[in-house]
């Protein structure tokens, strides 16, 4: 058992990400790599965007003077700087986020000469020409001793040399900051500032064991980072809600009761905090997997469900979707709030080996909830829906609508008086199920569509083959058990005014 926990484990960590080789986990810098970044602060929420807090230590002069700030994110949101040091006043600020490349270079060299060395590929000889750019529209077009010619990019060996980095050319996103202070000295300065760019979902992996009618879930965070920036030894908080403004995830999967539990977790607000513990790394197009979540020994069970439109009529059996059912209750649950994100659920096969089987969306879930997650249709458990009768009932007794008046210039002339016959309907429902596997199971049949607005809520259930239970106005729910190999037959009798 301990090496099959095991291989799961690396499973697990696999399917967050699709592949063994995407888990990363680094805490400190590549090794020889610098960073500007001081004591820093990422809040990432579940909509794109991150809080990002750097507070480093600065020599500032008395007067006016401007500070840069490299290895900010380079989608940065100017607009929502925020500065801070002591005796110090901020009056302008500026954001290069042209970055030092190849093809800027390029760019930003038109109008002026550069040196071109070419290399003899038979001979190695380098020959030096002095170029003049034109243009970098669809390529570069350079003038060459009064000729004009296309740069090829036809593997033939052709180096550019610059005179020099044009000034407004940053090796890393850069921001500058115009400051008036009124003594000098080193001292803690702190920008924040809001990126997208940094991004968080959820991911769930259960095992479920049918026998013991347990789930063993484990939660992963998974971290991406597309702002152009690594985020180095960063103190990292994660905020699971939808912030104003935010399409943050929703789930699909079903969640049959809501919690009324509170998560023993930090909340801000409305929101749930998960810390990550420990300062991390965020490189720039990394992706990273985290994991907040591991519980053995969940109460669960497959569940059998189907449900049925009013007046349905099968033309053919259908098959029963299957769901896991468990809790996120703290006594006999999860014990604790889960974030929105994917559950994928697995199950040991003859041999020990766990086996996906299927996989549903959640979307924040309080504590203390009840989820039911659909995983796929049953391979052997099916049924038949139809109407097996339907005859219309008379009424002895009327109803009185309404009283019309009518008004001609003002003045009722006279009055209508409109009797309106009610009629009523009859209906049994026959519902056909089986059962092909070697042991009986229990299906959940939710008879829908009852509710048709206000005047028809005086249906009423006049027979019925398993006692059924009101869920609401629109819908019935029957847990009815299957013999092994066997079929059953419910009926259910309702009269109704439609």
């Amino acid at each position: 058992m301990k090496m099959h926990r095991l291989a799961f484990a690396a499973l697990l960590a696999a399917t967050a990400t699709g592949s063994v080789a995407g888990f990363a986990q680094s805490s400190l810098p590549p090794s020889g790599e610098d960073t500007a970044q001081g004591d820093l602060s990422v809040t990432i929420y579940n909509n794109g965007q991150s809080l990002v807090q750097d507070i480093r230590q600065l020599d500032i002069r008395s007067g006016r003077s401007t500070i840069s700030f490299p290895d900010v994110s380079a989608m940065i949101r100017p607009e929502t700087l925020s500065f801070a040091a002591g005796k110090t006043t901020i009056v302008e600020q500026n954001f290069d986020f042209d970055l030092l490349t190849p093809q800027k270079l390029m760019e930003k060299a038109v109008g002026q000469e550069v040196t071109l060395i070419r290399t003899n590929p038979a001979t190695g000889a380098e020959t030096l020409q002095r170029a003049e750019v034109l243009s970098t529209v669809g390529g570069v077009v350079v003038r060459i001793d009064g000729r004009i010619e296309v740069l090829r990019d036809d593997g033939l060996p052709v180096r550019v040399i610059f005179d020099e980095v044009p000034p407004n050319l940053r090796a890393r996103p850069t921001l500058s900051v115009t400051l008036e202070s009124s003594r000098s000295g080193t001292r803690p300065a702190s920008i924040r500032y809001l990126t997208p760019g940094l991004g968080w979902s959820s991911d769930y992996v259960a095992l479920f064991d049918e026998d013991k009618g347990t789930v063993d879930m484990q939660g992963w965070v998974t971290l991406t980072n597309t702002t152009g920036t690594t985020f180095h030894q960063a103190d990292t908080l994660l905020v699971a809600g939808n912030v104003s403004g935010s399409f943050g995830p929703r789930g699909r999967g079903e969640l049959v009761r809501a919690g009324t539990e509170t998560a023993d977790r930090e909340r801000l607000g409305n929101f749930y905090l998960y810390p990550i513990e420990g300062r991390t790394t965020i490189a720039n197009n990394q992706t990273k997997q985290v994991s907040f979540l591991d519980v053995q020994g969940v109460p669960a069970q497959r569940v059998y469900e189907r449900t049925v439109g009013w007046l349905g009529n099968d033309s053919d059996p259908r098959p029963f979707s299957t769901a896991i059912s468990f809790s996120s209750s703290r006594e006999g649950g999860l014990g604790d709030a889960l974030p929105a994100g994917t559950v994928r659920f697995y199950q040991r096969d003859a041999q020990g080996s766990p086996q996906y089987i299927g996989e549903n969306r959640i979307g924040h879930t309080p504590m203390g909830s009840t989820l039911s997650l659909r995983t796929g249709d049953a391979f052997n458990v099916f049924s038949q829906v139809e109407v097996e009768s339907r005859d219309r009932i008379t009424s002895s007794e009327y109803e009185n609508s309404a009283r019309y008046r009518i008004v001609e210039n003002g003045e009722v002339t006279r009055t209508m008086l409109v009797d309106r016959r009610i009629e009523y309907y009859r209906t049994t429902m026959r519902y056909t199920l089986t059962n092909a596997n070697d042991e009986a199971v229990e299906v959940r049949l939710i008879q829908d569509g009852l509710d048709r607005g206000y005047w028809t809520r005086d249906y009423r259930v006049v027979r019925e083959d398993v006692e059924g239970e009101q869920l609401n106005a629109d819908s019935r729910l029957y847990r009815i058990s299957i013999p092994a190999n066997g079929e059953r037959v419910v009926r259910v009798t309702f009269e109704t005014r439609y």
